[in-house]
């Protein structure tokens, strides 16, 4: 499956790669894994804030996880130059802003899990975990970060 030609399919365009800080990399590849840096939800390219269960619907809060999908995507296309070498996304780590009663975290991150199953086909199958955490960098609703496994380029 060619994750460009899926992408086209969907009617999908891959934004700009989010940039780093000063103090970290979005992604860092050491043999054939990649670590992609956690990326939070941006709605207009600022920080998509709220907090499930408190303001948020658990709908909104996978449109939000959708997002950073894209943005994990543009990141691996950026860092590797081509989403071919994509082998498999190994593991998800899910981080959702949330009240102490939520419990659709793993729903929430739903929205990035069939994003990358969309696009990359079996490649985009992975391990996961996705839980709440009383608060994430700019008060943004959700958080995501990858390992991957890539083809030598």
């Amino acid at each position: 499956m060619d994750p460009y030609n899926r992408l086209a399919e969907l009617k999908l365009e891959l934004p700009p790669p989010p940039q780093p800080l000063p103090t970290f990399v979005m992604a860092a590849q050491t043999g054939n894994l990649v670590f992609v840096s956690g990326h939070i939800a941006r709605k207009d390219g600022k920080p998509w804030v709220g907090q499930l269960g408190v303001n948020m619907s658990t709908q909104e809060g996978q449109l939000a996880a959708r997002a950073i999908g894209m943005d994990l995507l543009a990141t691996l296309h950026g860092s590797l130059g081509d989403l071919r070498r994509v082998e498999r996304i190994l593991k998800a780590l899910c981080l959702i802003n949330s009240a102490p009663a939520f419990t659709e975290p793993h729903l929430v991150a739903n929205g990035c899990s069939e994003l990358l199953i969309s696009v990359l086909g079996d490649a985009g199958r992975h391990a996961r975990s996705a839980f709440g955490v009383a608060q994430l960098p700019l008060g943004a609703c959700v958080e995501i970060e990858l390992v991957v496994q890539v083809r030598n380029g």
